[in-house]
């Protein structure tokens, strides 16, 4: 079973294991990474690893990004001494869901999943919904799975469609963003496409203990029907994921289902089958906002909470680094690690790393750590995974009519029996003073030692005040508080 509150490192295979093979001087892939790489990452806190793009990636899609101007820009930007052979393919134009053999096949992948679980942790693989690479087999075995068009269409729109096998198909899209050039659109409509995608996710499901299912909001009816409506018809009765996964869940019922989605519609895939979704909002708020909006944001009911991913950046965003600098990053940091639900922590964040690598590259360039970032991080795992257990709730600031600081402090509780636990988090750009009331009545008639699990300092409080008045708090900007009670 999974735990209620997991914790996910995501990786980039491909130029991880080009990194590996330059630490140690061979090649390295799946099949043989050594035992003190897979300690290092299982860290106390973290649960899954998340090996992001280990499918069979497309050679027509490699085609098309090597002749895409935009595309080689955005490379050379990552990595100024680009070469040909660092640009091996978009990990999300997938030939076939079988294990790359240049990143050690299946075989190596299934090696990969014994090492994960001697060390107690799980495995992650990710599934496309949306669309498959344009030399995807079934192009040209089953064009009915695909949105189909006419001739009109393509020569309307020729970047929109293309044509294979005697059939015009469409590109994959967003229907807020152009279509995407090396990618064909499948039809969550076709009942031939569901059974498919039934049988592929059970296939994924053999091989590993959760899936990433990439922008997932696309697949449901509504969304589908608005996009494509004109060229595939009326929406089924019965949603896509449901139908899919009641035959995934027949097959292994403990397997993670996680939702990349975006729209705010979370609520939506969590009713249709999802574990856990990305909470995208949490991220921009963290990024772009102030701790009232914070605050509405922690205020919707545990039971949606459980079910949300909390993350600061992935393979789609800009390093944490780089967009969250200094103390407004770790106080995120914090943040993230101590709320219910999912965290996402993704290779060489805690390192400190600024350069977002596109998907399609092999290799990372070449950065400085931050032992200091990495040094911190790991110690809030360490500490999250101790404190994120039982009775979650927001607790109330209180401030003074002459000091409306404590509007930038954030603050919840988690109570496990005796283990009571209280976050405050200054996420604002000034002190920040307030009186934080713990939610727990029993504390009065005794006195009580609150310890600061992250820096080690300890408050003696006399537990009438704590009931009576409430915890004081003096935070300099970005600051935190992660006390235990004893």
């Amino acid at each position: 079973m999974w735990p209620e509150t997991p914790v996910i490192y995501e990786i980039g295979t491909w130029p991880w294991l080009t990194g590996l093979s330059r630490r140690y001087g061979r090649p390295i892939t799946l099949a043989d990474v050594p035992g003190e790489v897979w300690d290092e990452i299982a860290v106390p806190g973290i649960d899954a690893v998340w090996l992001m793009g280990v499918w069979e990636r497309s050679p027509a899609g490699l085609a098309l990004a090597q002749h895409n101007e935009d595309l080689q820009r955005s490379f050379r930007e990552a990595l100024p001494d680009l070469t040909p052979e660092d640009v091996v393919g978009s990990p999300y134009c997938v030939r076939r869901y079988r294990a790359d053999e240049r990143l050690g096949g299946p075989s190596g992948l299934a090696v990969t999943r014994a090492a994960l679980r001697e060390r107690g942790l799980r495995l992650i693989l990710d599934y496309v919904p949306n669309h498959v690479a344009p030399d995807h087999p079934a192009v040209t075995l089953n064009p009915q799975w695909f949105v189909r068009g006419s001739a009109g269409d393509l020569a309307a729109d020729p970047r929109g469609w293309f044509e294979a096998g005697g059939q015009v198909i469409a590109h994959g899209r967003d229907p807020l963003f152009p279509p995407w050039p090396d990618v064909a659109q499948l039809n969550a409509f076709d009942p031939g496409l569901r059974d498919a995608a039934a049988a592929v996710l059970g296939d994924i499901g053999d091989q590993c203990d959760g899936i990433r299912c990439d922008m997932a909001m696309l697949f449901t009816n509504e969304v589908f029907a608005r996009t494509w409506g004109r060229w595939v018809g009326p929406a089924p009765d019965e949603e896509f994921w449901p139908q899919v996964f009641a035959r995934v869940r027949a097959r292994h019922p403990d397997l993670a289902l996680i939702a990349e989605a975006y729209w705010d519609m979370e609520w939506i895939l969590q009713q249709q089958g999802f574990d856990y979704c990305y909470d995208k909002r949490l991220y921009d708020r963290l990024a772009h906002e102030d701790a009232e909006s914070l605050r509405k944001h922690l205020a919707a009911g545990r039971d949606f909470q459980d079910g949300l991913v909390r993350f600061l950046e992935n393979h789609d965003e800009p390093r944490a680094a780089a967009t969250l600098p200094g103390g407004r990053g770790r106080a995120a940091a914090v943040a993230i690690a101590t709320l219910p639900g999912a965290t996402l922590w993704h290779d060489g964040q805690f390192d400190g790393r600024r350069t977002r690598l596109p998907v399609f590259l092999a290799r990372f360039p070449d950065e400085p750590d931050d032992p200091e970032s990495r040094d911190f991080h790991r110690r809030l795992l360490e500490v999250a995974a101790t404190v994120r257990r039982g009775d979650w709730r927001t607790v109330d600031t209180r401030g003074w009519p002459d000091n409306p600081s404590h509007q930038d402090l954030l603050a919840w509780s988690w109570r496990d029996g005796e283990r009571r636990h209280l976050v405050v988090i200054n996420f604002g750009d000034r002190p920040a003073q307030a009186r934080v009331g713990p939610p727990w009545p029993d504390l009065a008639g005794r006195s009580w030692d609150l310890a600061d699990l992250l820096d080690g300092r300890v408050f003696t409080r006399d537990g009438d005040e704590l009931s009576e008045s409430g915890l004081y708090v003096d935070l300099p900007p970005w600051d935190f508080h992660l006390l235990t009670f004893r």
